[in-house]
């Protein structure tokens, strides 16, 4: 198992800087410059050239890249060209509201999905079959920013005043602070990297709010993350629950499980026991993979809800030719996706005790 994980991580290695070369590329040849987005019409020669000169941009573009792949190589992920500040104190500040959201939504899409499926396998071309499966189909074809502005109708429009109204946007309810831990731990004078890593988890409302018991700052917040959540996780949820069935279909017609019940086992304990093991392995790849719809759907939805994640901040940067944020955030998301596929494929040998990793 560790030499399978090692030879992962080394082999990662050359896909990681594919991934920056392309993006580094992809960013510059695309329309428009920095400096007319940053200036606009005061955009002038003279200040480009001035502007290309103090951010480096005046170089060729495979000798920047190397300076890049220096900086990078250092845990130096650069300046951001628009909001004036190190990419790395903007992914402290807005990474943890994209990962809260992730992992709600992938919750909300794993545990929904994964039981429709069941459901629906388990009552093959039932009236229940079928009206999940219809609901799945609906939730695949509907855009997450048309359901999300339907939601925020619904739950803050039309059910205001009621038990069940939801906040549209934002992160929490004007007046409702959330204590950091250097606050709550009495560590204003902690500096470095564990101060930063102090920062990054108290950006995280929802853990840092349960740990140091703020109760009334969790609920808000939590009520805040429901709408965005279900927004950007329906799609994978219905992806989730067709793969359940047909995959759970499939492993209720091998021999194995015609076997357990001739031996007299009880259903739930065939279809959960031996039958839902199995068929687990296609779906936990689903939901690896479905990492990339949350946080591409996360662009759209932390438009819509008022949430300043990376989403929204890899937008702003686009549209403002920001490279260094681009770069910076598409780091960050690859090595996310590699430490997500490798973590999958480490689940296999304990979902399938026939898979040797080794």
């Amino acid at each position: 198992m560790i030499r399978y994980i090692v030879r992962r991580l080394l082999l990662s290695i050359p896909v990681l800087l594919g991934i920056v070369l392309l993006v580094f590329v992809l960013a510059r040849v695309i329309p428009g410059d920095p400096c007319t987005a940053t200036y606009g019409e005061k955009a002038t020669p003279e200040i480009c050239a001035a502007f290309e000169a103090r951010y480096g941009l005046d170089k060729p573009i495979m000798e920047q890249f190397v300076i890049y792949l220096g900086a990078l190589v250092q845990g130096d992920l650069g300046s951001s060209i628009r909001f004036g500040r190190p990419v790395a104190a903007l992914l402290v500040e807005r990474l943890p509201v994209t990962l809260e959201l992730t992992v709600l939504a992938l919750l909300f899409a794993s545990v929904v999905g994964i039981s429709l499926g069941l459901l629906s396998a388990v009552r093959r071309n039932s009236p229940v079959d079928v009206g999940t499966m219809v609901v799945a189909n609906v939730g695949v074809s509907m855009p997450v920013f048309v359901l999300g502005l339907f939601l925020a109708f619904v739950f803050a429009v039309l059910l205001r005043g009621t038990p069940f109204a939801l906040p549209p946007s934002g992160r929490l309810t004007p007046g409702v602070d959330v204590q950091s831990l250097v606050e709550v731990w009495g560590l204003p004078d902690l500096q470095g990297p564990p101060r930063l890593v102090l920062d990054f988890i108290s950006n995280m409302y929802l853990p840092t709010t349960l740990v140091t018991g703020q109760w009334s700052a969790f609920l808000d917040a939590l009520t805040h993350l429901i709408l965005p959540a279900v927004a950007v996780g329906t799609i994978p949820l219905a992806i989730i629950a067709r793969m359940t069935r047909s995959s759970l279909l499939e492993v209720l017609g091998l021999d194995y499980i015609r076997t357990g019940r001739a031996k007299g086992l009880r259903e739930r304990a065939v279809v959960l026991r031996h039958a839902m093991r199995n068929a687990l392995l296609p779906v936990v790849t689903v939901i690896g993979l479905s990492l990339g719809a949350f946080l591409s759907g996360a662009v759209l939805t932390e438009t819509i809800f008022n949430l300043t994640g990376v989403g929204r901040t890899l937008f702003d940067a686009i549209e403002g030719r920001d490279y260094i944020v681009v770069q910076g955030v598409t780091v960050v998301v690859a090595v996310g996706y590699l430490v997500v596929n490798l973590l999958v494929d480490v689940s296999y040998a304990k979902l399938d005790p026939r898979i040797r990793l080794d």
